[in-house]
């Protein structure tokens, strides 16, 4: 399976396979257009080459590559170039349809380009939280050359051995025509990896049409130009590709056109399809099989409970194994109906009759808002992002929709050892439940503040770890923004300036006992020095530097180090002085050509602690002569060890 959960042409790794995602914005309140009529199967020995070429010819003006720039990571995404592809949908107001990887749930700024290279700015619109589609906004104003038509939906003409074509942006190409058949109609969706996006609760279409990079959003048409799927994802090492269908996109789209919010319900509960013969293994009534085959010819299986969320309305009550016979009394046993029914009912509760070892049982239950889950604000400070834990991300920790996502680690995570992807569940000991609780833990610390940071990890969910994070509101905005998808952008505002921590009060302490001669003479005058970088500046890449500081003048507080440890002139440096006592440092001088760097600190922080300068010898060392090394390993310890020139 594709392992970049979609088909977008990263433009830092051109022959990476991604997914596209969109952002929702508000569109006029105008009344929809007809739903097209029913589709009459055409048979695949009438599609001639002729009638595809004047289809293809018909279409091509409405199909647009994308260029998009993720400009923040946000829930599963990171931040980002990439291309991909999408269609106009409603060329009166502007509407494009696309994947939802290609909207993106973060910010997001992006560009279309026509057949006839014409250029409009996107605005994000919708995404879906679950599925794999949303919508782009253009001006149709700003299109001078070209008069794009909208592309009919009609997910009903999606039939197994119906001739496809995938037109879009395939490996950066424009405008690439794919030929393929319609191989499955009932596949599980694709799996694109732990911790990235997945879709889930949907089926989706199967063709061997050998989509890669680029052809994401792609419509998927037949023979009438009518669009039957939404190119989504591909296999790696082999043609097939898979189709989202287009039942609830179509509805999506009819609400948007009307001006009226896109409802979402859900269980926070994943079913997925299986056979008969599996569900009498799981306890199905010979009764309820004969009856749903009776009422269901042509189906050949039935929903099964996956995965509860836990936490949720649902825990406790279904459980994996669970068979779905009924939604409030009418017999279920596809997606499409179950989702239509939790779409329209947010807030109140359906009865769910399942089967559970062979015995019938009912569960009411009350659904969810799925927007109320999936997060649509973040902080940024100290350049870390963080967002209250969307549904996307819990699923994959298997732990209630609760705590603090780390969307993008950043100087200020980075330099306390917290990865992106951790999930913060405390602030000094307080418990962080959403972004305002973490918001107010925070905003009140000022520069060099510190707070303890309890954050679990997909590695380990069951577990946590205890960091001590310093606040950095000197290099970067600390801001909060919340997302507009009226504007089609995220509107941020400032956090509350706060002032700086004040220098820590003086404190003294007493150097460690040394037993090792060589060690013990220079140990007064060495320093475990530790350097952040801010930004990546003069070649230097790496932000977080630690080795060993050589004091030269304890009156002045004076100390050097070589530029592996302090390699630029711009950062933070922290001294600690015998393991115990760790002050905030400045950097005076960088020598531009030789490894020296020398550094500043106020000598009235370490109190009456023993250091001293060391002598420093201007003889030349000689070949063959024996000389001692003394430093500190990454611990700080100090260590020695003899060799010879």
């Amino acid at each position: 399976m594709n392992s970049s959960h979609g088909l977008l042409r990263v433009a830092l790794l051109a022959a990476a396979a991604l997914v596209g995602m969109p952002l929702p914005a508000a569109t006029p309140a105008l009344s929809a257009p007809p739903v097209p009529p029913a589709a009459v199967p055409v048979p695949v020995t009438e599609a001639s080459a002729a009638d595809w070429a004047a289809t293809l010819e018909r279409i091509a003006g409405s199909v647009v590559a994308i260029q998009i720039d993720q400009a923040r990571s946000f829930d599963t995404e990171r931040n980002v170039s990439a291309q991909a592809t999408g269609f106009v949908v409603d060329a009166e107001r502007g509407l494009i349809l696309t994947n939802r990887h290609v909207v993106t749930p973060g910010p997001v700024t992006a560009e279309a380009t026509f057949l006839n290279h014409e250029e409009v700015q996107l605005y994000p619109i919708y995404r879906d939280p679950v599925h794999d589609f949303g919508f782009y906004r253009y001006d149709p104003g700003k299109l001078q050359f070209i008069s794009p038509k909208a592309l009919p939906l009609a997910p009903q003409a999606a039939q197994i051995g119906r001739e496809i074509r995938v037109v879009g942006n395939n490996a950066g190409e424009q405008l690439s025509i794919l030929a393929g058949t319609i191989a499955r109609l009932d596949r599980e969706a694709p799996e694109y990896g732990l911790g990235r996006y997945n879709d889930f609760n949907t089926f989706y279409i199967q063709a061997a049409s050998g989509t890669s990079g680029g052809s994401s959003g792609s419509p998927v048409i037949d023979i009438r130009g009518r669009v039957l799927a939404l190119n989504a994802g591909g296999a790696t090492g082999a043609a097939s590709s898979f189709y989202l269908p287009l039942d609830r996109v179509r509805r999506a789209l009819q609400l948007i056109q009307q001006g009226k919010p896109v409802t979402r319900g859900t269980l926070q509960t994943e079913f997925r399809y299986r056979p008969y013969d599996e569900l009498r293994r799981l306890g199905l009534l010979a009764a309820t099989e004969a009856e749903v085959r009776k009422a269901q010819p042509d189906g050949t299986g039935m929903l099964v409970v996956s995965d509860v969320q836990p936490g949720s309305g649902s825990d406790g009550v279904m459980l994996p194994g669970d068979v779905l016979v009924r939604v409030n009394g009418t017999l279920v046993t596809r997606f499409e109906p179950l989702e239509a029914v939790l779409d329209d009912s947010v807030g109140s509760t359906v009865e769910l009759q399942l089967q559970r070892g062979g015995k019938l049982y009912t569960a009411r239950l009350k659904v969810d808002d799925l927007d109320a889950i999936t997060p649509a604000a973040y902080v940024e400070f100290g350049d870390t992002v963080v967002h209250t834990l969307s549904y996307q991300e819990a699923r994959a920790f298997h732990r209630p929709v609760r705590g603090v996502f780390v969307a993008a680690s950043g100087y200020m995570f980075d330099g306390a050892g917290v990865p992106r992807g951790a999930v913060i569940t405390e602030v000094n000991s307080k418990k962080v439940e959403d972004l305002s609780d973490f918001l107010g833990l925070v905003a009140t610390l000022g520069d060099g503040a510190e707070m303890a940071v309890r954050y679990t990890t997909i590695d380990d969910p069951n577990g946590s770890q205890l960091r001590s994070v310093r606040i950095d509101r000197r290099w970067f905005p600390a801001r909060q923004c919340q997302r507009d998808d009226k504007a089609g952008y995220w509107q941020c505002t400032d956090l509350p300036a706060v002032a700086k921590v004040a220098a820590p009060a003086p404190a003294s302490t007493q150097l460690p006992r040394i037993d090792d001669k060589h060690a013990a003479e220079i140990a007064p005058s060495l320093a475990f020095v530790t350097f952040d970088m801010p930004y990546s500046i003069s070649g230097v890449t790496e932000r977080n530097y630690h080795g060993v500081g050589l004091i030269i003048d304890a009156e002045r507080g004076l100390l050097i180090t070589d530029r592996n440890t302090v390699p630029v002139s711009m950062g933070d440096v922290r001294l600690t002085f015998a393991g115990t006592i760790e002050i905030p440092g400045e950097i005076v001088y960088v020598h531009p050509l030789h490894n020296l760097a020398v550094i500043h600190y106020d000598p009235k922080l370490i109190g009456t602690t023993p250091v001293h300068a060391a002598k420093l010898s201007t003889e030349p060392l000689k070949p063959g002569e024996t000389v001692n090394v003394v430093g500190m390993d990454g611990g700080g310890i100090i260590k020695s060890r003899t060799t010879t020139i």
